[in-house]
């Protein structure tokens, strides 16, 4: 691939969450610290929402790698489980042996008696959900009921919820109003502004072992940004078919071409670049000319 013509070390925009190149820029810097906030803090669920590739997934496995000595944490990335499915995965992680035959109340039961053992022993169980906009209803209630499992003062599970800003909408619902209530903390994901996706290649790029000028100028990135509309998934997407493009012209920096060639070569992104200012505010003025030569020519007729 392109990696000895840039002098890298490993490809920098590769889709793969890998915590390796987590950069705490804004968005990332805050939900981190809501996150690490609420559950020292002990709270029953935490909800984070952002739109397809903002980095939710990635800022999960984040929080799980930092997780202190007295936390066990479980990540569940597929959403389509049943309340059963989720009450095996929990014992399965808290390794009790129940047989197949086991039925919901009784994992119930053996769930809470190990997680007040658990407890007793100054440990808790943090429950990681991704995807969680796609989880059925009666999942969703059943991870409600979990967050009752407390004693006098400490919530014995905690549950983060990651998911699409339609997590919101269905949370809203006037069935699901009592799991709504019970989330304290939240956070919403924004996209990178263009200043933190010039932060955001840079990054990637020293990660991964670049040295030397900016591979990309500032008018390449703000190509990037406004094609990608700041979404990290996106950014990668066009930095790396663009470092492809380059590379296979035998460039050792990223022209607009390149950059050009691959937004037409991908879905999803704007693909032309938005007008200066100073042309939204000429259109109506040369709208109102117009109208004044057709009154006059109107009139003198």
């Amino acid at each position: 691939m392109y990696l000895e013509h840039f002098g890298l070390t490993s490809l920098p925009f590769t889709l793969t969450p890998d915590t390796h190149y987590f950069y705490e820029l804004t968005p990332h810097a805050e939900a981190l610290e809501v996150l690490n906030a609420a559950l020292d803090g002990g709270e029953g669920i935490i909800k984070v929402v952002g739109e397809v590739g903002t980095g939710k997934t990635l800022l999960c496995r984040k929080v799980m790698n930092q997780l202190a000595s007295h936390y066990t944490g479980l990540f569940l990335p597929n959403p389509y489980l049943s309340a059963y499915e989720i009450r095996q995965a929990i014992a399965t992680c808290l390794k009790l042996k129940m047989g197949n035959e086991a039925n919901q109340a009784n994992l119930t039961q053996a769930i809470e008696r190990r997680l007040a053992l658990l407890h007793q022993h100054g440990k808790k169980l943090v429950l990681f959900i991704d995807e969680a906009q796609a989880l059925p209803d009666e999942t969703l209630e059943a991870i409600r009921l979990f967050t009752n499992i407390e004693t006098e003062k400490n919530k014995l599970i905690q549950v983060v919820l990651f998911g699409q800003p339609e997590l919101d909408q269905r949370l809203k619902q006037s069935k699901l109003r009592q799991l709504q209530q019970r989330v304290v903390f939240s956070y919403a994901l924004r996209p990178l502004t263009l200043a933190e996706t010039k932060l955001y290649i840079q990054h990637r790029l020293k990660v991964s072992g670049y040295q030397g000028e900016p591979l990309f100028n500032a008018n390449t990135v703000k190509l990037i940004w406004q094609a990608s509309r700041g979404i990290p998934r996106l950014l990668n997407i066009l930095c790396h078919k663009a470092l492809i493009v380059s590379y296979g012209k035998g460039e050792h920096f990223i022209p607009n071409t390149s950059v050009q060639s691959a937004i037409e070569d991908t879905e999803n992104v704007r693909r032309y670049p938005l007008w200066p200012k100073w042309l939204y505010l000429l259109v109506p003025l040369v709208i109102f000319e117009c109208y004044v030569v057709f009154a006059w020519l109107r009139g003198a007729a």
